[in-house]
């Protein structure tokens, strides 16, 4: 019994983060100078619920960094970049990260609230830079554009598509078909 009552004030618990985590990127997306009041409002919490689980905003932010380097982590294995042929395994970690929608969204849109946090090197990156350097060594990618560079390509056309999505009010799947048109078009050999 007493386990059962841990684990239902556990699952709680991690529902409430969930949820001011989502608020956080929702909220700061809209208005990155927004207060822990506006985002606890947003996730339907109190400043004491709020304050309990990211006491500054700092901390929400740091937050915020974690939970999404853990989602785009877990993104990339869902892709199985080291799968198959390089383009198509290419297209699915593009497919994989724009579903992950507003919060990589905001990491690009408002860098200056994470800082070095975000500008580091991580396994996601690691792994598309090996899926290009396979490309390159199976002659399915351009050798001219460098892993690096190809991964700032993902990420910037990822962003315009998030954009085009949002202010000019394509759909999803429209704006997604576009993406991954222009991606095998930019780095096909």
């Amino acid at each position: 019994m007493v386990n059962e009552l841990g684990a239902a004030e556990s699952s709680t618990r991690a529902r409430t983060r969930r949820a001011i985590l989502d608020a956080g990127v929702t909220v700061l997306s809209q208005h990155s100078g927004a207060s822990l009041a506006e985002v606890a409002n947003a996730a339907g919490v109190g400043r004491t619920t709020m304050h309990r689980y990211f006491p500054e905003r700092a901390d929400l932010i740091t937050g915020i960094t974690a939970d999404l380097t853990e989602q785009i982590a877990a993104a990339t294995e869902r892709a199985r970049p080291q799968d198959g042929p390089p383009l198509p395994a290419l297209e699915r970690v593009c497919q994989a990260y724009f579903a992950l929608g507003d919060g990589p969204m905001l990491m690009l849109n408002e860098p200056q609230l994470f800082g070095p946090a975000w500008d580091h090197m991580n396994e996601a990156d690691r792994a598309v830079l090996e899926l290009v350097e396979r490309g390159h060594a199976e002659g399915a990618m351009d050798v001219a554009l460098t892993p690096e560079w190809v991964l700032s390509v993902l990420w910037s056309l990822l962003y315009s598509t998030w954009l085009h999505t949002r202010e000019d009010d394509v759909p999803e799947h429209d704006a997604l078909a576009l993406c991954l048109r222009t991606l095998r078009k930019a780095v096909a050999a």
